[in-house]
Formats: structure tokens, sequence, C-alpha cells
């Protein structure tokens, strides 16, 4: 029997010695009983730091007047914070754990260092993205920030953390300096940029859209080039979503906006007007002079009896008007009495090159309410007006003919 445990002891012994532990099992044992000491003084000093955190954090936040704690030191920032306690403490002892467990062989404990030190760069850097993650959570809440791409920087700054961990971790495995291995990485970062090339473009594009507050969420934009035309609901990293006209959600890449010219209506908007341009072509051959029968006359309309005794009948060079001028004079009162005209801003009427089609009169005004169903029935609101005006100054207004009109000319040319 004793020739047996012996023999026994002694293969145990070759194992461990082939391991590079100690020769002795009560040695091993004493070693293991150490660590277990180790692993629960750890697991303590874990318990007892996150509660005192937790509790003290929480207590200070309670006796705050201020909100912005609330969020900046919410549990998910603090459960982070205090992960990074753990691999702190395995790293302080273990140096104790390898004595403790008699270890020697040198990789074992090369392999063990360098897993507790990832560890603490994972940690902490889930830490430093939660802060972050609070503090935009904490800007978003700003009314100057409502509506900007919040969510594209803090993609950003999230590749950041996850690139400075990767080059990190990579450091940490081949026991090299982080600058080395950047200046390493040097020659392959014609392939990383290739790799990579849509996240790259997207970072510097979003940069570019939030530092000169060209695009943010909530923007009425149109990509002419794309087909794009809607509100903006999502800017991220790599895409940008638009809630089109038609109920149809596109996205496009950031670097789109960048590259190519793209018009948002948003400005439009905040200045409480939006443009109406439109033209109606006059039959030159229904221009005459307004002679003093034809102003009697006018004077003798009843829908324009009080416009026209508002409206002067002289022109600037003391010349004689033509019904043309006092049309367009009549639209120009018409716009500036009318309630859904924006009046603080310009308001034309004005005649444009003439052509085989006649002598185009443009309306250029602004409507007061931007909204698209308004605006379009002041629209047609006015043109219907100024094409119901037009008779009664003698004005014609040239439309190309249609084959109702050609075929009714023919049966009386055929008739007569």
């Amino acid at each position: 029997m004793n020739f047996f445990d012996h023999t026994v002891n002694e293969w145990i012994n070759e194992r461990l010695v082939s391991w590079g532990l100690t020769t002795t099992v009560a040695d091993k044992l004493d070693g293991f009983i150490v660590l277990i000491y180790l692993v629960v003084l750890i697991l303590v000093i874990n318990i007892l730091f996150r509660w005192g955190v937790m509790r003290g954090v929480r207590w200070i936040i309670a006796h705050t007047k201020a909100s912005w704690d609330n969020i900046l030191f919410d549990e998910k920032v603090m459960k982070h914070l205090c992960a990074i306690i753990t691999p702190l403490v395995v790293n302080m002892m273990l140096p104790l754990a390898v004595s403790a467990l008699g270890i020697k062989t040198e990789w074992i404990v090369v392999l063990a260092e360098r897993i507790v030190e990832i560890c603490i760069v994972i940690t902490a850097l889930r830490f430093i993205s939660s802060f972050f993650e609070a503090t935009f959570q904490l800007i978003v809440d700003r009314p100057a920030w409502h509506g900007k791409p919040i969510k594209g920087l803090l993609q950003i700054v999230k590749v950041l953390l996850a690139l400075v961990g990767i080059i990190l971790v990579i450091a940490i495995i081949l026991n090299i300096s982080p600058a080395g291995l950047l200046t390493g990485l040097g020659a392959s970062a014609a392939v990383i940029s290739f790799i990579f090339k849509d996240t790259l473009l997207g970072l510097i594009a979003g940069i570019q859209l939030s530092a000169n507050d060209m695009l943010k969420v909530g923007d009425w934009i149109e990509v002419p080039s794309r087909g794009v035309d809607g509100t903006v609901v999502e800017v991220s990293l790599t895409t940008i979503k638009i809630r089109c006209w038609d109920n149809t959600l596109q996205t496009i890449p950031p670097y789109l906006l960048v590259s190519e010219p793209f018009d948002n209506w948003q400005a439009m908007r905040d200045a409480g007007g939006r443009r109406v341009k439109r033209s109606i072509n006059v039959d030159m051959t229904s221009i005459h002079f307004a002679t003093d029968e034809f102003v009697e006359r006018l004077r003798g309309e009843k829908s324009l009896a009080r416009l026209i005794e508002r409206m002067s009948m002289q022109s600037a060079e003391g010349g004689m008007l033509t019904n043309l001028d006092l049309y367009m004079r009549a639209v120009t009162e018409y716009l500036n009495t009318h309630p859904r005209v924006h009046h603080g801003m310009m308001v034309m009427v004005r005649q444009l090159q003439p052509s085989e089609w006649g002598l185009p009169v443009e309306l250029y005004f602004f409507s007061s309410d931007v909204n698209w169903v308004p605006y379009e029935h002041l629209q047609t609101e006015v043109i219907s007006h100024v094409v119901a005006l037009a008779p009664l100054f003698d004005i014609r207004l040239y439309q190309a003919p249609s084959s109702h009109a050609l075929t009714h000319k023919i049966k009386n040319c055929l008739g007569a």
C-alpha cells in the first residue's frame, strides 16, 4: 500500500514537474488554498466597491438640484466604472497567485498577464463609451442641439474608441508599443483604407455636415441627381435616412451630400416665406394704349372700381400707358393686398423676353404659409384670379391651340 502511494505520488510529481509546478502535492494544495483566498478577496473587494460607489453616487445625485448628473452618472455608467476594479485587483494580486501556485513556466505567466491587461483595456473602453453615450444624451436634451446629427457623432466616437482598443489589444498580444504598431501598419494603410472606405468617408462627411451645420434631423432636403426629395429622419455614420413624400424610405451615404450638390429647404421654412414664381403668356396683338375711354370703362367695372382708384394712371416718365401696364399694376396691387402673401418679402410682376409663345408676364412673390397644401392653394387662387382679370383689360392670354379649337376653326372655314 505504501509502495502504491509512493508510486502515485511520484507519477503526480512527474506530471507537475512537466507542467512547471512544484514537486510536492502538499505544496500544490497549499497553493490552491491561497489561490481560493485570493479569489474570495477579489470578489469581496469588487462587491464592496460596487456597493459603496453605487450607493454613494445615488446619495449624491438625490441631494443635488441639477438634473445633468442623473444622466451623466446613471447606473449603466457606474456599472462599467466598477467593472474596471476586478481586472485591476487581479493584476495587482497576480504575482501572489503565481507564487502561491509555484508556476515557473514563463509562457503561462506571460499569458495570464496579457489576458488581464486586455481585460483592463476592454473594461476601460466600455466605461469611456458609456460615459460618452451619457454625455451625448445630455447634449441632445439641450434645445440648441435639437435635430443635430448627434447619433452620427456618437458613432464616430465609438469607432475611434474601437480602433484604439484594437490597436492596444494587438500591441499587448505582440508585446510592442502602440506607436511601433502604428508605424508597422503604415505599409498596409492602403489595404485598410480600401476595406473601410465607406466608414472613413462617412466619418469625414459626418464631421463636415455637423461642423458646417449643413444638415440635421427634420430638414427637408432634395438631391436632384438621386431623385431624393423628403424629410431627414436619421443621420448616422454610414447612412442618412430620408422619408420621401410618397412615404418611401430612402438611404444615401453621408459623403454623397458632401460630394454632390443638394437643396436644403429648411432655411425657407425658418424664414417663413415660400417663393411663388409663375408666368402667363400674353398675346402681343392684344396690347394697346390705355385711352381715356378705356380707363373710364375700367372704372365702370364694379370689380375694378376700388382697385383703379388706388392705382396711378401715369407712368414714371409721363408717357402714355398701355392696357398691359395697367393690368400688371392691378395684379401687383392684388398681390400687395392679399392676406396670405408675405408682405415682408419681395412682390414683383415683370415682363420676360418675348418669344413665339407671346410675351411672358411673371409673378414673383412669397407665400406666408410654407406648408405644401396651403402653398399650392395660394398659387391656384392667384393664377385663377390673374387669368380671369385679363379680359377686363382687353388682354388675351396665349395658349397653343387644341385639337378642338382647330376642328372648330376648320368647320367655320368650310361653312363660310
